[in-house]
């Protein structure tokens, strides 16, 4: 069985372009699907962050609003809540990728905060992009990627890939709020950012990247990983 590496953004809120501090945290269901998926596949996993601190939830992403009702919501929630790894998080950088078998990144707007500027993350993503094993990135999380060029162009340049659109952003009513836009830094970046239609599942796997464009994403992309594993 794979032992599956989840890294979680620690920040509690993203800065926005006026001072403001919003609060959110990772987005539950990009947690919940694939941790659900990849456990009951019969694989462990391990939950890493900045500084080993305990990953906040956007408490917004515990609605029923976005999670198809109070049922939904109440099924994430229990995942969210049993998931004892959550509790028990290690620091990044005591993250030895020879232990795992995959990487996997949840979002949320958290990774807009933190994860962005984190060089150590950049070096873990660089690092896991050149073993060849699957890494799942969704939503949000691929602002990570930003913090991989720290020594010239990112090795993520020219891979094909995907992550939360303008068009999205635009709907979520942060797009005029925001200091950047994660679409605008991905193609910057020199990735070649692909999008679907907003809010429908839309994943890209190029070599051993494996990449989402929103929460409805993530189910679909650990099912990708797992049929890798």
């Amino acid at each position: 069985m794979a032992h599956i590496l989840f890294v979680l953004t620690g920040a509690d809120h993203w800065t926005l372009a006026d001072g403001t501090e919003h609060p959110t945290g990772y987005w539950a269901e990009e947690f919940a699907a694939p941790y659900a998926a990849f456990i009951s596949a019969g694989h462990t996993v391990t939950v890493a962050t900045p500084a080993g601190v305990i990953a906040p939830v956007d408490r917004g992403s515990l609605a029923p609003e976005v999670n198809g009702g109070p049922e939904g919501a109440a099924a994430v929630a229990e995942i969210v809540s049993g998931a004892t790894e959550l509790q028990n998080p290690i620091p990044i950088d005591k993250v030895d990728l020879a232990d795992y078998d995959a990487v996997f990144y949840p979002g949320g707007h958290g990774p807009m905060q933190d994860l962005a500027v984190d060089p150590v993350s950049g070096a873990l993503l660089n690092d896991a992009l050149a073993s060849g094993k699957p890494l799942g990135i969704v939503c949000h999380a691929p602002a990570a990627l930003l913090a991989t060029g720290e020594a010239g162009p990112s090795p993520f340049a020219g891979y094909r890939l995907t992550g939360f659109s303008n068009v999205e952003e635009t709907q979520a009513g942060f797009a005029d709020k925001a200091k950047w836009l994660l679409q605008d830094r991905l193609v910057a970046l020199g990735a070649d950012y692909r999008e679907g239609d907003p809010w429908a599942p839309h994943i890209e796997v190029d070599r051993n990247l494996y990449t989402g464009q929103n929460p409805a994403s993530a189910a679909p992309l650990a099912a990708e990983i797992l049929a890798a594993l």
